[in-house]
């Protein structure tokens, strides 16, 4: 088939059906919605398209920049049609968590800005929020910006209405089970909500990734109500989902499925397997059920590689946060908020703050330093920072973080090592002292 244009490629993405032998499934056939053969590799091919088609060339010939928050596919779609339409793209992130995603980026041209220091653990008390950062950009540059505001456009749900969902009714018929990824929700939602009116019943599965880990394109279920178009009540339920279970279930798409399906569908097709696998045995008569393949994997090969350096023969540590269990946890030295600052006005232990350093630089406990969670863990890969017999307390934003970052330093043999337990903000919220930072510099790694 010949196009005339490239947006004329976006949508109408195959179905491929899954071997009953993989899933395990006796009643259920499921389906793969193949999104990552969109023209720019990704479900957001649809949403960026959805976004700007309707003013397009009133921005051309306004001569405005598109501006956006976003760290990888849904800046990378906008920006290769942007380039087509003869505009450009301005992206306000929090740190690009991969690197392949930020030199893709880069390659094609896109203006980046990314906020200071973002740790990996969201941060209620970081005052560097994206889309604040966009509305001050937009404030002091008036007319020089067009906002595609995926986050809260009804345009990103509506993309997938229009089209995907009706894509899939057109090639299945009545679905039973739908199940996608929860980023923006837009997908997912739109999908859903148009395979709903066709069938009421249909069951809608949304994924998220568990607490404190990282699947790129996905959030955490407490950071889904950032998302203005999230909708908690319109799932049946939501499934979460550790990083090595996506890695393993996009390994096994690549070597059984023969699709090159990047961690997101991974995760999405994990979650499709655990809803499915839960109700399968209890019916009467055949279903059918839909998940959502995201994206590719080749830019994220950094992110396999550092979750599962042994398929690419690199040399692995024996202990890292990915090696600890529920008991290494639990065995976690935890210092009580309420008796917090007695003890450290007397054992007078090295504080390291692992949040963003606009936070960190915003308050922080006195005499602490600044080490990122994502930098300390490389840090400590290689050469720990001070000595075994040195008393150290971790504080992240309300503890979860620096419990498990306790625990990797103590099966690395580090005895004296501590959590603060409730975080930064549980200090903020009893009232003990902060400080910002002044004239007088401050460690700060990761800034």
């Amino acid at each position: 088939m010949v196009y005339n244009h490239i947006t004329e490629m976006i949508g109408n993405t195959p179905i491929l059906k899954v071997d009953p032998s993989i899933t395990g499934l006796k009643n259920i056939d499921l389906y793969v919605k193949l999104e990552l053969f969109n023209p720019f590799g990704s479900v957001k091919d649809r949403v960026a398209w959805g976004l700007i088609k309707d003013d397009i060339e009133e921005i051309r010939e306004k001569g405005q920049t598109l501006i956006e928050s976003s760290s990888g596919n849904t800046a990378k779609g906008i920006q290769a049609l942007a380039m087509v339409f003869g505009t450009n793209l301005k992206v306000i992130t929090n740190r690009i968590k991969i690197p392949e995603v930020k030199s893709i980026l880069q390659l094609m041209g896109v203006e980046i800005e990314e906020l200071p220091g973002q740790s990996e653990c969201p941060d209620p008390t970081d005052p560097d929020d994206a889309l604040a950062q966009i509305e001050k950009a937009m404030s002091n540059n008036p007319n020089k910006y067009f906002h595609t505001s995926q986050y809260t456009n009804p345009k990103n749900p509506q993309a997938h209405y229009d089209t995907t969902g009706k894509e899939i009714h057109n090639d299945l018929g009545k679905v039973d089970y739908i199940i996608g990824t929860l980023g923006t929700t837009g997908s997912t939602k739109g999908t859903a909500a148009y395979l709903q009116e066709v069938n009421p019943d249909i069951v809608k599965v949304g994924v998220v990734s568990t607490k404190g880990d990282i699947i790129p394109g996905i959030r955490t279920i407490d950071e889904m109500f950032e998302v203005g178009i999230f909708e908690k009540d319109f799932y049946n339920q939501i499934i979460a989902i550790d990083s090595m279970s996506a890695l393993e279930w996009s390994i096994t798409m690549m070597r059984k499925l023969g699709l090159l399906a990047g961690p997101t569908s991974g995760a999405c097709f994990k979650g499709a397997i655990d809803y499915l696998s839960s109700v399968d045995d209890e019916l009467t008569e055949r279903k059918k059920a839909v998940f959502i393949a995201c994206d590719r994997m080749e830019w994220y090969l950094s992110y396999y590689q550092k979750r599962k350096p042994e398929i690419f023969k690199l040399k692995t540590n024996k202990v890292s946060l990915r090696t600890l269990t529920e008991e290494d946890l639990r065995a976690i030295k935890m210092i009580n908020i309420n008796k917090a600052q007695d003890w450290i006005q007397v054992t007078k232990p090295l504080i390291i703050d692992l949040r963003g350093s606009a936070a960190f630089k915003t308050r922080h406990i006195a005499n602490s330093i600044n080490i990122q969670d994502a930098y300390f863990e490389e840090i400590t890969a290689f050469n720990v920072p001070f000595s075994n017999d040195q008393t150290v307390l971790l504080v992240c934003p309300v503890g979860d973080n620096s419990q498990k970052f306790a625990a990797l330093l103590n099966k690395m043999g580090f005895e004296d090592v501590y959590s603060l337990e409730g975080g930064i903000v549980s200090w903020r919220d009893n009232g003990l002292p902060l400080e910002r930072t002044s004239t007088r510099k401050k460690l700060s790694i990761g800034a």
